[in-house]
């Protein structure tokens, strides 16, 4: 069965070129016009992607986000209109996996389109090699769950956070540059934008963290980049 992405945009043009594309490159794909549309297509079909443009009536992206994210870790590349770092950060803050500016070029799209998917498939044959299991420290990562506890105390984590814990808490005290991080865990070099983990690796600390300060799962190396540990 081919695989079926959900492209969300009011502009019905860029919409309809990107659906064109992506059946070039053998995807299933569907358009919707906002995010309520975006909505109730998600529940009455089973799809693998969302394009998600940040500027919509109704719904915009940021909003049509929050409700993906209630239920679902669907991967979700945001379109933003505008090269504007606030948009980039809020949309990475909410639980988009990625992001493209406007104007974009159709290979740039597709690519990170593919990086997305790949990176599913590469998560699922993990999954059947590694051990079911990570525990380090007070956390519980249960790979086949998807489901990380902390003390008995289960943490909402988006797809991308979850990645990155596992990655990181699969090998500890080894420091990991951004650009090492963004290759492992996002997929991809070329098309990635190193802010996009700092953000993740942030919004993650936030979640894992005591709120006291006086224990620390993911650490930086400075000038190096982040590696898991404790102290």
């Amino acid at each position: 069965m081919r695989t079926k992405i959900l492209v969300v945009d009011d502009e019905t043009a860029i919409a309809d070129i990107i659906k064109y594309n992506l059946e070039k490159e053998g995807f299933e794909a569907y358009t919707a016009v906002d995010g309520i549309y975006c909505m109730e297509m998600l529940e009455e079909e089973d799809f693998e992607l969302v394009i998600l443009d940040v500027m919509m009536p109704r719904m915009d992206g940021f909003q049509t986000l929050k409700e993906i994210r209630k239920n679902s870790r669907i991967p979700v590349i945001m379109l933003t209109a505008k090269e504007e770092e606030v948009d980039k950060i809020l949309g990475l803050e909410l639980g988009a996996d990625d992001y493209v500016v406007k104007p974009f070029s159709m290979r740039e799209l597709i690519a990170r389109v593919k990086a997305n998917l790949r990176r599913l498939d590469f998560e699922s044959e993990e999954r059947d090699a590694e051990d079911e299991v990570i525990e380090q420290g007070d956390l519980h990562i249960d790979l086949n769950k998807y489901e990380v506890t902390k003390r008995g105390k289960v943490i909402e984590l988006t797809l991308r956070e979850f990645e990155l814990l596992k990655f990181l808490a699969s090998s500890p005290d080894q420091v990991f540059s951004r650009e090492e991080l963004l290759e492992k865990v996002w997929g991809y070099e070329y098309y990635g934008d190193i802010r996009t983990v700092d953000v993740t690796v942030r919004r993650l600390r936030e979640k894992i963290e005591d709120k006291d300060g006086t224990f620390h799962y993911i650490l930086t190396k400075r000038g190096v980049g982040y590696y898991f540990g404790g102290e």
